[in-house]
């Protein structure tokens, strides 16, 4: 599997307290990955690094085929090189409704000619429709965002990410406050997501983890402690230490 990103050697120190230590993770292009770890292992950090929120004191952070530096580019950049990423609470424009958040998402383009022949045609209509298959809202296309459940929320969130067609997709706890049922949904949505881009979910919920059946590396200090699936990272002392806090 080729690599997309390759962060390498990174640390970042906040007021004399090193938040990321020598850390070196590879995601590879069509992947599923799961990042857990304990309050303070650097998670959040490690997603701001990625996406220019955060800029390291030293290492590397090389995006796709061509190994471009991410740590050279702003965060509208990043964001236009395939990046995109999911907050822990959802953010969707509540009085739209769902088509029309999903509509605002896309991709238009918008050189000189493309406004002046602009017409709502008949790829984005298909497109919205695509997505709304994906997400599981198709029968909720003409509702008002804000009428949706969380989950729902989380899941045209998730959508509005994916009309961007980014090759990597970043989600900051997306299973918290859903219902069972709610995160079957998200676990299958997450891992059909996965088979055409990257993907790396950040979550504290183990059991969650585990229905995503990926590989999983487990920060502590800022610092990989374990990598490779749930049963083997599971099985780590160190990992038991660290989250049992011996």
């Amino acid at each position: 599997m080729s690599t997309l990103l390759e962060v390498s050697g990174v640390s970042v120190t906040f007021d004399g307290f090193r938040a990321i230590n020598n850390l070196s993770i590879s995601i590879g292009a069509a992947e599923l990955r799961a990042v857990i770890g304990p309050n303070g292992a650097g998670k959040t950090t490690f997603m701001d690094i990625i996406t220019g929120k955060t800029r390291p004191d030293e290492g590397r952070v090389l995006w796709g085929p061509r190994s471009i530096s991410l740590l050279d580019l702003s965060e509208s950049q990043i964001a236009r090189q395939g990046i995109g990423r999911k907050f822990q609470k959802p953010t969707v424009f509540e009085a739209q409704s769902v088509r029309e958040n999903l509509a605002m998402a896309l991709k238009n383009p918008r050189g000189p000619f493309d406004v002046l022949f602009y017409r709502k045609s008949r790829d984005t209509a298909a497109r919205i429709d695509e997505i709304a298959d994906e997400i599981g809202l198709t029968e909720d296309l003409p509702r008002r965002a804000g009428e949706l459940s969380h989950g729902q929320k989380q899941w045209l969130e998730i959508g509005m990410l994916l009309a961007q067609d980014p090759q990597l997709l970043l989600v900051d706890e997306p299973a918290a406050g859903m219902t069972p049922a709610e995160r079957e949904h998200t676990t299958a949505l997450l891992v059909r997501a996965a088979q055409t881009r990257a993907v790396v979910v950040v979550e504290h919920d183990m059991e969650f983890v585990r229905r995503l059946n990926c590989k999983v590396t487990v920060l502590h200090e800022g610092a990989v402690l374990a990598e490779g699936s749930l049963d083997h990272v599971t099985k780590n002392q160190d990992v038991i230490d660290v989250y049992l806090g011996r």
